[in-house]
């Protein structure tokens, strides 16, 4: 049996088995539109803690993360996952139980443009509208960089056109995420989960004895200018995009600096966590709210354990295969390298199904999340507000396949690079839904013009800052995720100042969970 055929065996086991967990919920996903978006709140802490990372991290994280190690060094990759470390454990601390308590007393929310309209006791929903417009726009972004992360995977590994496989690949979350909803998409990202987790250890623990060793990976990083250091960065010798190769050997410039501005920035990474729907949700689908001091705990050993594999595989690559990607986009697939070379082809194909894990476990909460925020919120809660649950059903199930099949136009560019895909759409949920989220739970203060002020300055200063001023350079240059949540938070406290106070219903409402808590 040739390697292709066994590794094309073992992913398809692991399709079938999650395929199988959308059936089993089909039935109860379907029984109301609750179910089907939020899982009645009926998850348990395993569950809620791995599918919140799983989602979360996507492709990006055995692609993305490590191609950026490999072309560029240490520092990049390793002060993002810093922050994206530090942003995952504030959020389980500070946002977890207080959203999972608020969003219950604000009528029983089950999106998160529920939860703010409910929050400002809006009669005309505009914040509903706007977080709705803005959940579309940059999940189906969020989508497309799941689906090029697929086509890439199955092109490198069976040599079939990207278009093809990026297409069969999105069909299939489509179909199982259309059948099952949000339980289906829980139950099947604890197990992803599990899967990202071993196979990222599994691969840096065999590339750690290939490379002969930590002492001699360290040691040949080192030889890079810039590469291995946490001030400094790798300067690819590039010719249209494409690094330069001498004797075997690819070519590198005089290290770059990585300061103190650069490395703010990297961190900042951190701040987007506040704002990210397919999280956010899960801590509000949880059964018990204490069972959320678990889940932090769980969630947070994931991560460092996940973010540290992913930027030592990207270290360890470039030692074993220097010269193997001469582009950025091509480096994201250092991983489905080293897995195929280090392991038989069943065993690798378990590992490869690490990687689409990754990429089903977010690309069907971008899905399910993009059509709630049609279904539930612009459908019935604008244009057809005594829409039945069956209704909405059905809504949620035609929304997902039109925000797949636009997410498969963006994504037919096989040149697409993970990692700016998806910082961009982060940075777009960050500085949108993070500072109104943490003013909602935490200001008493906050008013419905300064939320809607702070959640149109954050996302258009994210399309500002990416398109014309970060283009001009130097300070200008930072990660615009960073001056937009800065610009919406101020935003937030001056017009929610010159506004009128609450009313004393928002005010009672807030201070009743402020005592729960």
């Amino acid at each position: 049996m040739s390697g292709d055929i066994q590794i094309l065996i073992a992913m398809g086991l692991y399709m079938t088995v999650v395929v199988g967990i959308g059936l089993h919920y089909a039935k109860r996903a379907s029984e109301s539109s609750k179910n089907y978006l939020l899982g009645g709140r009926s998850m348990n802490p395993w569950i809620v803690a791995l599918g919140a990372e799983a989602s979360d991290m996507s492709g990006w994280l055995l692609m993305g993360l490590p191609g950026v190690a490999y072309f560029f060094g240490l520092a990049d990759a390793a002060w993002t996952a810093i922050g994206l470390a530090i942003g995952t454990y504030l959020n389980w601390l500070l946002v977890a139980k207080r959203l999972r308590r608020y969003s219950y007393v604000a009528g029983d929310a089950i999106t998160i443009p529920d939860f703010f309209s409910n929050r400002f006791k809006e009669d005309k929903k505009i914040i509903l509208t706007i977080a709705a417009l803005f959940i579309l726009i940059f999940f189906t972004v969020y989508a497309a960089s799941c689906f090029v992360t697929v086509g890439k995977l199955f092109s490198t590994l069976f040599g079939i056109k990207y278009v093809y496989m990026m297409i069969a690949g999105a069909l299939f979350v489509l179909f199982y995420t259309f059948i099952g909803g949000f339980l289906a998409e829980s139950a099947s990202d604890f197990m992803q989960g599990c899967v990202m987790v071993f196979a990222l250890t599994a691969v840096v623990i065999t590339g750690i004895a290939a490379a002969g060793g930590i002492s001699a990976i360290i040691e040949n990083a080192k030889a890079i200018p810039g590469f291995f250091d946490f001030f400094g960065i790798a300067q690819p010798t590039l010719v249209n995009g494409v690094q330069q190769v001498e004797a075997g050997q690819p070519l590198f410039g005089p290290a770059g600096t990585y300061g103190f501005l650069t490395i703010i920035s990297t961190l900042s990474w951190g701040l987007g966590y506040f704002g990210m729907p397919h999280i956010l949700l899960k801590f509000m689908s949880i059964k018990k709210i204490n069972d959320l001091t678990l889940s932090r705990r769980i969630a947070v050993i994931w991560v460092i354990i996940s973010l540290t594999a992913a930027v030592a595989i990207g270290i360890i690559g470039r030692v074993l295969y220097p010269a193997q990607f001469l582009t950025q986009s091509a480096a994201e697939s250092i991983f489905v390298l080293m897995s195929t070379n280090f392991f038989i082809p069943l065993i690798a194909g378990i590992i490869m199904a690490g990687i689409l894990a990754a990429t089903i476990s977010s690309s069907d909460s971008y899905l399910l999340i993009a059509a709630s925020a049609f279904s539930k919120n612009l459908y019935q809660g604008i244009m057809k507000k005594d829409a039945s649950d069956k209704a909405i059903l059905i809504a949620s199930k035609v929304t997902l396949v039109i925000i797949a099949i636009i997410a498969m136009i963006i994504a037919l560019d096989e040149n697409s690079v993970i990692f700016k895909v998806v910082s961009f759409a982060w940075a777009g949920f960050g500085a949108t839904f993070g500072p109104i989220m943490l003013f909602s739970l935490f200001w008493r203060r906050v008013t419905r013009s300064g939320a809607i002020a702070g959640m149109l300055s954050g996302g258009a200063m994210v399309f500002i800052w990416n398109l014309l001023i970060k283009p001009l350079g130097g300070v200008f240059g930072i990660y615009e995720l960073l001056p937009a949540f800065l610009t919406s938070c101020l935003f937030i406290v001056v017009v929610s100042l010159l506004s009128k106070e609450p009313s004393q219903e928002i005010l009672d409402e807030f201070d009743f969970v402020e005592a729960s808590n």
